[in-house]
């Protein structure tokens, strides 16, 4: 082995600039002892990043040096903060407001591997029966370990009609399994598909929080409304969150009266620590609720099942299984004027009641199993019964917003009853409703008695 003594003296003049910048940034918040810390901090890094600049095999870009550094800061803190150069965060902001071409999964990166939190409805990984749970540890054959957020985005998106091969494991199987996607739209509505599910009780399917998610759901109200509901099923399963102000006016649209708490946010900095309230304009009747929940409701799906199940206001009864656990709020800085943004956790959500919503990961830490939201009615479902379930919504007429013809020999319709038969959560969901339905009007005649 060769190794060469190198004089650490050389520092580049802007490597040191960026020093005095870091210090400048962040030196006046920081206590004298810790100052000083983080200036030797400093200075190792400057040293390092001079040594790699002046004599590593290639000569590097000093850019991308500084980049990586700061990708590996951000990432080192938690999944879901992160440097999002400028190409990257445009394509982020397509997944809530346009359309783009991938495999349609939402994700969360655990032990260091790509976790599937839900397939998106209608999307090709939906289609070919990936499900919430899966890991992903291979993309076109090369290893997924380690892999970052944005990286993920860029590896399985791509144009429509492209293939993208990964290796998956799954809880249960002894041996990886293999899929070949073949990269597709991947829908943005939020809301697919309403419908009544018997005589006066209706069922709402939301399948993400995008920008648009309140006036679709709004139009969904108003539908069945129209129709003679007086009980609802509202259907957050899969749902893997978006934009907290839609989880905010969603809730809204189920709790009556003004100012009640739906959530707070709590941080660190000052402006970080927000409150939301109701406004008491929803204009629906205060009808029975129930919500489905599962693993893969996350985010703004556990804000409004957290708001409305809470102790504080006992608007919906939860049936289901315990949802995801991720209970935090993200803040996008732009970074010198680049185009590119830093985005980094900056508060926590708490339910009315003061509830934080925690990660899995944390409660495992701790040697806890109440991460996310809990379910009043708990129903799990078997690895067969998730299969049937799944595989009928995704041929069935009521349950899929789609253009399936039915000469398509994979497509297959269903009745409400063959439904009801493969979803126990949907069923036990029904059960629970009409029980409230006859409490509630057990409870009106006797006050009409007395």
């Amino acid at each position: 082995m060769f190794i060469k003594r190198v004089n650490r003296s050389a520092v580049l003049p802007w490597a040191a600039g960026l020093v005095v910048l870091l210090l400048a940034l962040g030196g006046g918040a920081l206590a004298a002892n810790k100052s000083q810390n983080l200036y030797g901090k400093l200075r190792t890094f400057n040293e390092i990043l001079t040594l790699v600049h002046n004599n590593y095999v290639e000569e590097p870009d000093s850019d991308h040096l500084v980049e990586n550094a700061i990708q590996g800061m951000l990432e080192g803190l938690d999944p879901h903060s992160s440097y999002v150069d400028a190409e990257r965060y445009e394509k982020m902001q397509e997944r809530n407001e346009g359309e783009y071409f991938g495999i349609g999964i939402s994700f969360d990166i655990r032990d260091g591997y790509i976790t599937v939190i839900s397939p998106i409805e209608g999307s090709p990984s939906d289609r070919l029966g990936i499900r919430a749970g899966d890991r992903i540890v291979k993309i076109d054959g090369e290893s997924a370990k380690g892999i970052s957020t944005e990286v993920v985005y860029d590896k399985l998106r791509g144009p429509k009609g492209s293939i993208v091969h990964v290796t998956i494991q799954r809880d249960g199987y002894d041996d990886p399994i293999e899929y070949d996607i073949v990269r597709d739209k991947i829908p943005i509505y939020s809301v697919p598909y309403h419908f009544m599910v018997r005589p006066g009780v209706g069922y709402i399917r939301a399948i993400r929080f995008s920008k648009t998610t309140s006036e679709e759901l709004e139009t969904a109200l108003q539908n069945l409304e129209n129709q003679g509901m007086k009980r609802l099923i509202l259907d957050l399963r899969g749902n893997t969150g978006g934009f907290l102000n839609q989880a905010v006016e969603i809730s809204d649209k189920f709790l009556p009266g003004s100012k009640k708490m739906i959530v707070y946010t709590k941080g660190r900095i000052p402006g970080s620590s927000e409150e939301y309230y109701s406004t008491g304009s929803t204009g629906h009747p205060a009808v029975p609720l129930i919500v489905l929940v599962n693993h893969g409701s996350a985010s703004a799906s556990e804000i409004v099942a957290g708001a409305l199940a809470d102790p504080i206001h006992k608007r919906a009864v939860l049936v289901g299984t315990r949802t995801h656990g991720k209970g935090s709020v993200q803040g996008i800085t732009g970074y010198l004027g680049k185009g590119a943004q830093l985005k980094y956790t900056m508060a926590y959500y708490h339910l009315p009641s003061g509830q934080k919503v925690e990660s899995q990961e944390a409660m495992e830490k701790k040697g806890r199993k109440d991460w996310g939201v809990g379910p009043n009615v708990e129903v799990d479902l078997r690895s067969d019964e998730l299969k049937k379930m799944l595989d009928v919504q995704r041929h069935n007429d009521v349950l899929m917003k789609a253009d399936h013809e039915e000469k398509d020999e994979d497509f297959k319709k269903h009745t409400i009853e063959e439904t009801l038969a493969s979803d126990p959560q949907m069923a036990v969901g029904l059960l629970v409703i009409r029980s409230k339905l006859i409490e509630a009007e057990t409870l009106a005649r006797a006050q009409l008695n007395n």
